[in-house]
């Protein structure tokens, strides 16, 4: 008896043992993803679960308009870090308390904007969206990736995907032009290039698209302002990126600031829960803009922080972004039964659901690498520099000044941007350094190198009144067989809270374009700015301009090229350039006017400068006619339409074809015309290629209502391409 008794009582502590040390579900690799989430939810407190919904910050803040009294102590069990650091060593440690402290072991997901590079800066989007290759970008993104995960970011709030047609908005430096379906497709590009073929890849990290939605239609171009959009704009002008991106797979979505039209973005339940959640079907989840939450207050929306967390919690935001209200309010809006915990529940699982799919749970450290094996390494910074070069446009290039011909031999090298190294990075330049940009100067110098000497001086400064240096720049001028005139923005002058009233640049910059002039020699201008401008008398005073926005770590060396002639402009406009500001707005896919010859301005010419799409080159492009596989076709067909381009110039070249439909008599009334495909190709000199569209009419003919129902009618439409036009009709 007393045997057995020893026997039972062996069993018991073996059985005891056994379940202590059984590893639980959510711990199990192999299990499946949704198990996992099930099971620790089960686990968690309801404080555990609020806190997995806050986003707090850890490092110096490096943006001026997030505004915070202080640092909190980092608590083991948040959920979300802004990751300001280069550090992995500090992920780690930060890491490890959460993995080691806390009661669950949940990691903790690092956020950071990576919006177009970490350490090795590439073009601003904007630029970006004037190369028109979109394999180029998503590579781009896969280099900002790798570099932000070896240093402890596991997600990026990028890409910013807000159609911008109001140029004195800063924020347009950050997004892909004016129309939507080119930023649907850069969307997608970028997507693809920061979360890989799945999220647990070892260089993968998650993408966050933004801001959603109306946000570039912020009153007069001034940041965080009330957005009048109508249902029928926001279908068919700001939704297509977004749900281009959903489709893609992006991880997460940023709600933004803008109030649309009386319900604000970061307490929309149509937008946030009714369009996103159930409609596309979106299984990650939303964060908000920096403390965009408790800005329902001065909104008007919310009388206090508890309201707001109501409101926005409830109308489908799951992480506050900073300003700690969910923290403080959620608790008690449970407890008060205003929030049901399957409520909670449902945005802790989208959270989780991303930090598995993200493999945080199994490998939530990152390999403490030195900085020489994580940045700038050869790869990435051909990648820079060739985004840089396919980025610049060629706007103006009057008998041929440029490239420069090989007689010239004296180079004058003049204004503030030429030897910047800050500036031309752009804003939200991530974590990059201005002692690894290359700078025009030292392009020049490589690219020039025993071939012409180069004459340096600044003439004056981005802004103010001084004109001091105008005399040497003038003497440097005259010395020298071409003038390069570098001027434009400062970083500062676009990006958030960059709004601005005119796209003007300063007049001290203009009139030392003027002040040279007069030496007679001739002027390439190189504009390096963060929207488009206002050129002026600038246009005049120069042979030939070359717009090289804010082209990062790696543009020294592609001006240069493009000056010298070794690199052909190959950048096509993804945004209008206004003839003034007064005309703003002013895009390409505007509706007719019920009298098309008349309503125009008075004082000036109601066409812009330069349209959406113009580009020169250094060689010429031949086009044939543009050839339909049929002209008359059903709803259920797709057509083909293909034309043949012939590179017919001295030079090798690379050429974006825009193709464009036009919908004339619709039951909504239709843009007059609207980009549906692009593609661009190499051509050597000589060369002849092909360029095929194959027309799906759900997908380029139809058009959403202001429910986004699509509509498909039939009638005539008209094909665009490079100045043809072609008439074909869609029959039932």
């Amino acid at each position: 008896m007393k045997r057995f008794f020893l026997y039972f009582l062996s069993l018991l502590f073996s059985s005891f043992v056994s379940a202590q040390t059984t590893v639980p579900l959510y711990k199990n690799k192999n299990a499946s993803i949704e198990s996992r989430i099930e099971d620790l939810l089960k686990r968690m407190t309801i404080e555990e679960k609020i806190l997995q919904m806050n986003q707090w910050t850890y490092g110096k803040n490096a943006n001026a308009n997030n505004i915070e009294a202080s640092m909190k102590a980092v608590r083991p069990e948040i959920g979300s870090l802004i990751y300001r650091s280069i550090n992995p060593v500090y992920k780690n440690q930060i890491q490890r308390k959460a993995m080691e402290q806390s009661r669950l072991g949940i990691p903790i997901l690092m956020g950071f904007d990576v919006i177009h590079g970490y350490r090795t800066i590439f073009p601003i989007p904007l630029a970006q969206a004037c190369s028109w290759n979109t394999d180029l970008v998503k590579d781009a993104c896969s280099v900002a990736a790798k570099e932000s995960k070896l240093s402890g970011v596991d997600w990026t709030f990028s890409p910013m995907v807000d159609v911008a047609r109001d140029a004195r908005w800063g924020r347009v430096a950050e997004g892909y032009g004016e129309d939507p379906y080119a930023n649907a497709m850069f969307a997608v590009a970028s997507i693809k290039g920061y979360q890989g073929n799945k999220l647990s890849d070892p260089y993968s990290i998650a993408a966050c698209i933004k801001h959603y939605i109306g946000y570039s239609l912020s009153e007069g171009g001034r940041d965080y302002r009330y957005a009048d959009v109508s249902a029928q704009t926001m279908w068919e002008t700001f939704m297509p990126p977004y749900e281009a991106g959903v489709k893609a797979g992006a991880a997460t979505l940023m709600s933004s600031f803008n109030d649309i039209s009386g319900i604000p973005a970061s307490a929309n339940p149509y937008t946030l829960t009714e369009i996103l959640k159930k409609r596309w079907k979106h299984d990650g989840f939303v964060v908000s803009d920096w403390g965009s939450v408790e800005n329902l207050i001065p909104q008007g929306f919310a009388k206090d922080k508890k309201e707001a967390a109501w409101l926005s919690f409830m109308s489908g935001v799951e992480m506050d972004m900073v300003d700690n209200i969910y923290v403080e309010h959620l608790p008690q809006l449970v407890k008060e039964k205003k929030i049901p915990m399957s409520k909670i529940d449902e945005a802790v699982r989208r959270i989780l659901r991303i930090k598995f799919r993200l493999g945080l749970f199994e490998q939530p450290y990152v390999v403490e690498l030195p900085e020489n094996e994580r940045y700038y390494q050869p790869e990435s910074m051909h990648i820079a520099e060739q985004l840089a070069a396919e980025s610049m446009v060629l706007l103006k290039n009057n008998k041929q000044t440029l490239p420069v011909n090989k007689s010239v031999k004296r180079i004058a090298l003049i204004g503030p941007m030429v030897k910047d190294s800050i500036n031309i990075m752009g804003s939200w330049e991530g974590q990059g350094v201005p002692e690894a940009v290359e700078t025009i100067y030292e392009g020049f110098e490589k690219e020039f190198n025993g071939k012409a000497s180069l004459h340096y001086a600044k003439g004056c400064a981005f802004e103010g009144s001084d004109e001091s240096g105008f005399e040497e720049a003038v003497n440097t001028a005259m010395q020298s067989d071409v003038i390069i005139v570098c001027i434009g923005e400062m970083k500062k002058w676009s990006g958030e809270n960059a709004s601005r009233s005119t796209i003007a640049l300063p007049v001290i910059q203009e009139r030392l374009v003027s002040a040279l002039k007069k030496t007679g020699k001739p002027i390439v201008l190189i504009l390096s700015n963060g929207r488009p401008l206002e050129l002026g008398n600038l246009e005049n005073l120069s042979d030939a301009i070359l717009e090289i926005w804010q082209p990062g770590i790696a543009g020294g060396s592609a001006v240069a090229g493009m000056v010298s002639g070794r690199l052909n402009p190959s950048g096509k406009l993804a945004i209008t350039f206004p003839l003034t500001t007064g005309q703003i707005p002013t895009y390409y896919n505007m509706r007719q006017s019920a009298r098309p010859k008349l309503g125009g301005y008075q004082d000036i010419p109601t066409e812009p400068k330069y349209v959406f799409g113009y580009g020169l080159s250094y060689t010429s492009f031949t086009y044939g006619d543009v050839k339909l596989s049929a002209t008359r076709f059903s709803k259920n067909q797709k057509i083909t339409a293909s034309v043949e381009v012939t590179n017919s110039g001295a030079m090798d070249g690379k050429e974006t074809l825009l193709w464009f439909i036009a919908d004339p008599v619709a039951s909504i009334t239709r843009p007059m015309k609207e980009l549906k495909f692009f593609e661009k190709k190499e051509l050597k000199t000589g060369e002849r290629k092909i360029f095929t569209f194959e027309i799906d009419p759900m997908r380029d003919l139809s058009f959403p209502d202001a429910n986004g129902m699509r509509r498909l009618e039939s009638g005539d439409y008209y094909l665009i391409v490079n100045g043809q036009k072609i008439k074909f009709e869609l029959i039932d």
